[in-house]
């Protein structure tokens, strides 16, 4: 492989990665990709964490190169899975995007939207069924009522 296959490979890892960060800003519809990021790494690092090594690892391998080392930096795997709540769930995952506990639910919300136009949904409803049913509701997308086209 020459050189500037390697470089090409970087770099489409590269713009993928951007690609990812851009659809969770555009969840929150803002141009800050800092922000985008903090919270993708913050959703990705808390359910790494939530699962055991198998569930980890599982949903690890469909994911990106760079988005996969987002996932796995700082991992410890003779530790997992944390048995979070959904209370010490929410504590840590605004510890790690760096946002306020009050805001967890709607920013894993947007997160988990984002990662289903990203990935299948049967990758994202696998790893989530992994989880207890409060920590699941939370990551969880709300489903709005389609409008009510017949007046009734």
């Amino acid at each position: 492989m020459s050189t500037n296959s390697k470089i090409t490979e970087l770099d489409h890892s590269a713009q993928t990665a951007r690609a990812w960060v851009n659809e969770v800003a555009g969840q929150f519809d803002t141009d800050d990709r800092e922000f985008a990021y903090r919270v993708l790494r913050g959703w990705l690092q808390t359910l790494r964490d939530r699962l055991t090594v198998e569930a980890a690892a599982h949903f690890a391998a469909q994911l990106p190169d760079l988005i996969r080392g987002i996932f796995y930096a700082g991992w410890d795997p003779s530790i997992v899975p944390v048995k979070y709540d959904v209370a010490a769930y929410t504590v840590h995952f605004a510890r790690a995007a760096n946002i306020a506990v009050q805001d967890v639910g709607v920013a894993s919300a947007a997160v988990t939207a984002a990662l289903m136009r990203l990935l299948p949904r049967a990758q994202i409803d696998k790893v989530l069924d992994q989880l207890p049913e409060g920590i699941r509701t939370l990551l969880r997308p709300a489903v709005t009522k389609a409008p009510d086209l017949l007046g009734q």
